[in-house]
């Protein structure tokens, strides 16, 4: 039983990395530029704080996540792993719900503001954030999975019945 619950983290950890350094790579190459009047525009995922936070945290945790992958299993540091994992959960999301605002704007404007969309000018930038915000999504429910199922392992001790 012991065996199977490491494969089944080592394949969630796995499958966190593929999409947080999917997100980082597809993110930081987004860019693109239009032509408005003899003026160029160009769009990149740095002229956003926002894209810029969400490619940090999707690097740190990328970062972090190998780390892990590559330590044994048998140490004492796990406790710590589980609150590490805990907080970039909760890292991967916040930098979700900011990316996703932004990406919002940019594909639907905001009237009341006065913001224009500009996906209908520079598709191949936005077509980029789109599928680095569904590896980011991803990734965030990867780690969600892995902190339940951790969960799950550290109190089912307590809830089993001891034999009289």
């Amino acid at each position: 039983m012991t065996q199977t619950r490491r494969i089944f983290t080592f394949v969630l950890r796995l499958l966190a990395l593929a999409a947080t350094v999917s997100a980082t790579i597809v993110m930081v190459n987004s860019h693109d530029s239009t032509r408005v009047l003899n003026l160029t525009f160009k769009a990149k995922f740095s002229d956003s704080p926002t894209f810029t936070y969400f490619v940090i945290v999707e690097a740190i945790v990328s970062g972090y996540n190998l780390i892990i992958l590559l330590l044994s299993s048998k140490g004492s540091l796990w406790r710590i792993v589980i609150i590490l994992d805990v907080v970039a959960a909760l890292l991967l999301t916040s930098s979700m719900s900011a990316a996703l605002a932004i990406a919002q704007v940019g594909k639907k404007g905001n009237t009341h503001a006065g913001w224009l969309p500009i996906c209908g000018q520079v598709s191949k930038f936005c077509n980029h954030v789109s599928g680095a915000l569904v590896a980011g999504i991803l990734a965030a429910i990867f780690y969600h999975v892995l902190n339940l199922f951790t969960l799950y392992n550290v109190l089912n001790p307590l809830f089993v019945a001891k034999p009289n």
